[in-house]
Parts: C-alpha cells; structure tokens; sequence
C-alpha cells in the first residue's frame, strides 16, 4: 500500500466527525456569497440611493445573522476537524501498540528505541494537520471557487472568465513546487529520527559514558546531529515560505485583473482593445459584490497551499510507520495444540540452531534437556547464547533448525497463548509499571483475589514490607517502581511468579545489582518457587549455582559441560575457569 492510500485510509477512524467538519466548513465558507450580496446592497444604498439607517436596517439585521451563523460554523468545523483527527492519532497509535507488541521483545530489541519512541509520538502527532488541515482544505477548494465562479458567472461572464483563467495557476503552482518541498520533508523526518534515536541512545548510556570518559565527545556528536537537523528543517521553511509568497502573488494578480475589469466598465472607458465594445456593461452593486466575492475565491486554493505542508509532513511520518506496520508478525501455528494441565513439564532441545542473520550463529547445534521438577542453571560467557534461549523458550524466537519438544509436542505446533500460560519469566530488571502495588502483582494473573495475591506475596517475601506501608496494597508506585529498592523490586516480580502458578519458571540472574539482605530474601524466595516446578534460571553468582540439581555450560551456543557444581569445580574445565574468571562466583 503506498502512502497516500494508507494515508486516506485511516481517514476511517475519524467516524463522523471529518465530514461535519468539511460540511460545516464548507456551509460558512458559502454563506460569503449572500454576506457579500448584503453588503454591496448596504453601500449602494448608502452612498447612491441616499437610504438613511432605518432604510438599512432589514439588511443590516440579516448581514449580523450571516456574521453569527459563520463564526457559529467556523467554531463547529474547527472542533469537528481536531475530534477527527484526534480519532486517528488514537486509532493508529493503538494499531502500533498491538502490531509492536506481537513483533516481540527480539524485534524491539534489534531497533533502536528512540526511533520508535519518534514514531509513535512525534510521528502519530505529525498526523494531525493532514486530517484536521489538509483534507477540509482540499474539500473547501473544489466547493467553495466553484460557488463562487458560478454565482459570479450568472452576474458578469467576463469577470468568471477572468477568474477561470487566474485560479488554476495556483494548485498548478503548488503541485510542482510539491514535489521538490517532499523530498526535503522525508530527508527532515529521517534527520529527527536520527536525532531523536542518538540522543535517547546517549541518555539511556549517560552513566557508561560518564565512567569511560566520553560524555564531552558524545555531546559534540549529538551536537553536530542536531546541526544537521537544523539545516534541514531550515530547508523545508524556505520552501514554505517562498510557495506561500508566489501563491499570494497569484491571488493578489487575479484580483487586480478582475478590479481593472471592472473599473474601467464602471466608468464607460472605451479602451482600444478588440472586443472591448462588446462587453457588457456593470453596475455598482454587481460590480462590488464581485469584488468582494474574488478574495474569496482564491483564499481556498492559498490555504489548500498552506496546509499542504502539513499533508507531506504526515506523509513523511507514515512512511516510517508504514516500515513498522509492514513488518510481518511471527505466524503462530496451525495446528494450535494445548498442553495438559499436569505439573511439571518435560522439556528437550534436539539439534537447535538459530542465527540473527550471516556470520550471527546464536544457537549451534543445542541439546538441552529440562527434566520434571528439576531446577537447572544456565551460565557461560557473554554472547554464548544464554538470552537466545530463553527469547526462543518464550516464543520471541524461532529456530532455523532443530526441534524444542515440550512434554513430547514441538513448540512450535503449540498456541502460543497457551504456551505463555503455563510460563513465568522474571528478568534480570523487572519491570514495574505506574499504578498500585496490587496491580503490578496482579500482571501475572488479572483478577486473582486478594487472598491469593497476599499468599504470593508471602511466598515472594515481599508481603511484610508491602503491608507495613501505610496504603498497604494502594501504594502508589511511580514507572519502573519508582519509590521501592532493588530487592523489593525483584521479590515483587517473584509475588507475580508465584501467583501465575506456572509450570515453567525462567529467571534471568534474579539476585543481581541486590545487597546480601536482599539476595538472601530473594533467594529463599526462589528456593520456595523451585518446589514442584521446572526452574532455568540464568545465573552468575554462587549463591544461585550452588543449589541448582544441574549446571549447563553454553559456549558459542552449544552446551560444552553439565553436572553439579562440585562435580563441575573439580574437572577443572569451563565452568571452573568461569568461576575463576569472576573472582569466586560463577
């Protein structure tokens, strides 16, 4: 779909309001042609036909109607255009939302983040003028001239003519010069995109910069970035600005044209053109109500002008939201197999491969096997493939090769939905979002009773100090658990593991960044997790390796040693180089 389609799609979501605001607008917009009727009546009679006020006052009393009804109009069509557009802004950025979620954390992972954060806020707002703007405008300058040139046209054809002739050097002029100011919208959009993205990539790794000594170099960057952004914007208002003045010098030429006209027929000069004779002649009347309509029938097309900035601004903008909503979302499986309801799984991992594109071989080949009821450790360097696997046992991934078998059925037959059922995930930092205390646990099972949600708590460790706070569960908590610490964050997380009661519990190193009262608390709290569930958890430290019933080495995506940490210490292979390389922890 391009983008002009895509763009007039959505003109859906407006419901009923786009089209009061054009009707409405376009109603005012006519009510000129008796408002200008009246008014050439008023000065006619005023100045020629010596009538006094109270000979006025029928004309004057239905000129102040025509005043209010047009204001009344012109508000109603305003309101009217922003509802609609607004109707957009909220369809779309909720189409984003969903269509971003189902692409998965492995998607969003390989974007960068400040230019999707641009897309769905500056880009969804750079919508707005092309519904709320654009298209009442285009609407108004087909309906408008062309009352207009046919009321004219059964007063005085030459003026018509005139008219005819002058008009269409405006959307003529607008269209080509359309072309080039395009370009340099898109090469705007893509300049704030870079800038955007570069600059929240800078903020996100302030503390990295600062620690390495490069926070002064990054600034200079971002610096020249925002520089590139200025010369381009500063290239779009130039265009802007010279488009805006030739339109004006076309429209302020015909009116001139069509007040020459009619001047010299007013004053009966007989000026030495061929066919002049012929012309017919004018009356005051009909010769200012003319003059007073030809302003009006070229302030559509300047305002179509004007506003068609604002239709490349939103076609630059959906040309990136398009990029998103084209990428195809992961298919789930035909067959849509469930598992049984029993506890606990069996899981095995037979050959699998998975890579992120040539030369990116995450997975090589992996076999795994996670037994019922058993709590396994996962540890190995950095980029040996730890987060793949547990983005692949989520769903997030698929494999190229190889089979992932869950109680003997291949993953990937399964409903994703009730895959992730009988899942709990808690990563490394756990995301809280602005609400209750009661909502965030509440995440890993909508609805549950309070009672449950406290027996989760206290599984989790985490009920003594939630109901010590004096709202209890309505503590408010501001966006990633702004007002908790670090433990008390990670035992809330585990309170939503215990309260999803699932059959498969991935923990992504639960006890880091914690002091050794939080790991303690935190780590009972997973010991009582690990009864009767499978447990993986990604580890680094001792104290989560120590207890688990099976360590797995990864190494470029392979398992290169398996056992009991013991047994693995005194082989003297990988894992004990491990454990050495961390100073005491694996």
């Amino acid at each position: 779909m391009t983008v002009a389609a895509w763009l007039r799609a959505q003109s859906r979501h407006a419901g009923p309001w786009l089209g009061l605001a054009i009707a409405a607008a376009g109603v005012g917009g006519l009510l000129v042609i008796p408002q200008a009727w009246l008014l050439s009546g008023i000065a006619d009679g005023a100045i020629f036909q010596g009538a006094g006020v109270a000979g006025l006052a029928g004309p004057l009393s239905l000129l102040l109607g025509v005043f209010a009804a047009r204001a009344l109009l012109t508000w109603l069509a305003e309101r009217s255009a922003i509802r609609a557009a607004a109707g957009v802004r909220v369809a779309v950025r909720s189409r984003l939302f969903r269509h971003i979620q189902g692409l998965g954390p492995a998607w969003v992972a390989g974007e960068r983040s400040g230019a999707l954060v641009e897309g769905l806020t500056k880009g969804v707002e750079d919508l707005t003028a092309y519904y709320a703007r654009f298209l009442p405008a285009q609407a108004l300058a087909a309906l408008i001239p062309l009352g207009v040139l046919l009321t004219v046209a059964a007063l005085d054809w030459p003026s018509a003519l005139v008219m005819l002739v002058t008009a269409p050097l405006i959307p003529g002029f607008m269209i080509l010069i359309g072309q080039g100011a395009e370009r340099l919208h898109r090469a705007q959009w893509r300049e704030l995109a870079r800038m955007g993205g570069h600059f929240l990539d800078s903020i996100q790794g302030l503390a990295t910069l600062k620690l390495f000594n490069a926070s002064r170099r990054e600034a200079q960057a971002i610096g020249r970035v925002a520089d590139d952004y200025r010369r381009s914007t500063m290239k779009v208002l130039r265009v802007a600005f010279l488009s805006s003045a030739v339109l004006e010098l076309f429209s302020t030429l015909g009116i001139a044209l069509v007040a020459v006209l009619i001047g010299f027929r007013l004053y009966s000069l007989d000026l030495p053109i061929p066919g002049w004779a012929a012309l017919p002649e004018i009356g005051f009347r009909e010769g200012f109500f003319i003059l007073l309509l030809a302003p009006e029938l070229y302030q559509p097309l300047r305002n179509l002008g004007t506003h068609y900035h604002g239709k490349l601004e939103a076609a630059a903008a959906a040309e990136r939201l398009l990029a998103v909503l084209g990428t195809a979302l992961p298919q789930p499986a035909a067959t849509g197999l469930s598992l049984p309801e029993r506890s606990p799984l069996h899981l095995r991992l037979e050959g699998v491969r998975l890579s992120y594109g040539p030369g990116r071989v995450a997975l090589d080949g992996l076999d795994l096997e996670l037994r019922p009821g058993e709590r396994v450790a996962l540890v190995g360097p950095s980029g040996s493939g730890k987060s793949t696997l547990v983005r692949l046992l989520l769903g997030f991934l698929r494999q190229d090769q190889g089979r992932v078998l869950v109680d003997g059925q291949e993953l990937k037959d399964l409903d994703p939905a009730d895959w992730r059922r009988h899942l709990a995930w808690v990563p490394q930092s756990p995301r809280l979002f602005q609400g209750t205390l009661l909502d965030n646990v509440r995440l890993g099972s909508p609805g549950a009773p309070l009672e449950a949600v406290r027996e989760a708590a206290r599984e989790a460790q985490a009920l003594g100090f939630v109901e010590a706070l004096p709202l209890g569960w309505e503590t408010p908590i501001g966006e990633r658990g702004a007002g908790l610490s670090g433990g008390q964050i990670q035992r809330i997380a585990l309170a939503r593991a215990f309260l999803r009661d699932a059959r498969l519990v991935i923990l992504d190193e639960p006890t880091a960044s914690l002091d050794p009262e939080g790991e303690a608390a935190v780590q009972e709290a997973i010991d009582r997790l690990a009864r009767s569930r499978n447990l993986l958890v990604v580890a680094h430290r001792l104290g989560t390796v120590e207890r688990a019933d099976r360590i797995l080495v990864l190494d470029r995506g392979r398992v290169v040693e398996s056992g009991r940490h013991r047994d693995l210490l005194a082989a003297g292979g990988p894992y004990s180089r491990l454990v050495a390389a961390y100073g005491g922890g694996a």
